[in-house]
């Protein structure tokens, strides 16, 4: 008798193994210290990703560009990047297309005791910028000032660009009269003291904007969702599994912590309130009003930010739901 239970355990592991060998894989090309490994690794290290029909091989790199040219080449499935490039590649002519994973975007920080309270208070001052002179915050913070005070944000003060670390630690010294960075490096600016101006969110909130439109999100090539139907709506529903699981559970953030370079619990605290503040709404993507935030950016940043997609690219959002 137990020979046979342990034949029929064999038999059953070698069944479970045959199984998971059978399942389509996604190989994710990620920033290696990317906040997108926080949900990734929920997905993966909680079974999220067998659970619902595959198998995800997350793959770490150095920089962006180096995901981008993997998933080009064939060496990877998926990447991260804002919808806005998305279309971009697409109105090229590239076949990806965008699933939603986060709305989470930065704004404008001040020094501890700065008097400013607004974005017309920074004028004559610097500004620190993260991204360049394209960097889509910056842009709708441009446009959001010309509405509501009349400034030419980009005229009225001075910037300067930098690599996020780099405007992290100097927004920290107290040498810019305002720094815009992307998010992660905003919630540690908070936790050490410095006090948010204004976000995107709510600059495009003035602007008319859908405020829940997620910018960012996986996006993959329509021809390997073609070679695996369903897919792209399974890697979704692991995906705000994740989610759900991170809005919910203190034990789900103290796992990935060691992931999270939060050097105090301060910053843990920021990190883990602002991402689960980015969690969009689980609903399809909006076209009309990503179109219309699409005619903003093609105004302030022309071809060099959104290429030939002037208009929004038809099938550029996956349909999940």
């Amino acid at each position: 008798m137990r020979l046979i239970q342990i034949i029929s355990m064999a038999l059953a592991v070698l069944a479970g193994q045959s199984l998971a060998d059978d399942l389509p894989t996604i190989r994710a090309a990620v920033l290696k210290i990317g906040t997108v490994n926080w949900e990734l690794a929920t997905i993966t290290d909680n079974g999220l990703d067998r659970a619902n029909g595959f198998t995800l091989d997350v793959q770490p790199y150095a920089d962006n560009s180096a995901t981008r040219i993997a998933v080009e080449g064939g060496e990877a499935d998926m990447a991260v990047a804002d919808w806005i490039w998305v279309a971009r590649q697409r109105a090229a002519g590239k076949d990806y297309v965008f699933i939603p994973y986060s709305k989470a975007v930065g704004g404008v920080v001040v020094p501890e005791g700065s008097p400013a309270e607004t974005l017309a208070d920074l004028a004559g001052g610097k500004i620190g910028i993260a991204g360049g002179p394209l960097d889509k915050s910056w842009l709708i913070l441009r446009a959001y000032a010309q509405q509501q005070y009349g400034m030419d944000l980009k005229a009225e003060t001075e910037q300067v660009y930098g690599a996020p670390p780099l405007i992290f630690k100097s927004a920290m010294g107290s040498e810019y009269a305002g720094a815009i960075n992307f998010w992660h490096f905003l919630a540690k600016n908070k936790a050490a003291g410095m006090r948010q101006l204004i976000s995107v969110e709510e600059a495009g909130a003035a602007l008319g904007l859908d405020t829940n439109t997620p910018l960012l999100g996986y996006y993959m090539k329509e021809s390997f969702l073609a070679d695996h139907p369903a897919l792209a709506q399974r890697f979704f529903d692991a995906s705000r599994a994740a989610k759900d699981r991170l809005a919910s559970s203190d034990d789900a953030w103290a796992a990935i912590r060691p992931r999270m370079n939060a050097a105090t619990d301060a910053q843990f605290e920021q990190l883990k309130s602002d991402w689960i503040a980015g969690i969009p709404d689980r609903a399809p993507v909006d076209e009309a009003a990503t179109g219309k935030m699409l005619s903003l950016m093609s105004d302030l940043g022309g071809p060099e930010l959104v290429g030939e997609a002037t208009s929004l690219p038809a099938g550029l959002f996956a349909d999940v739901k």
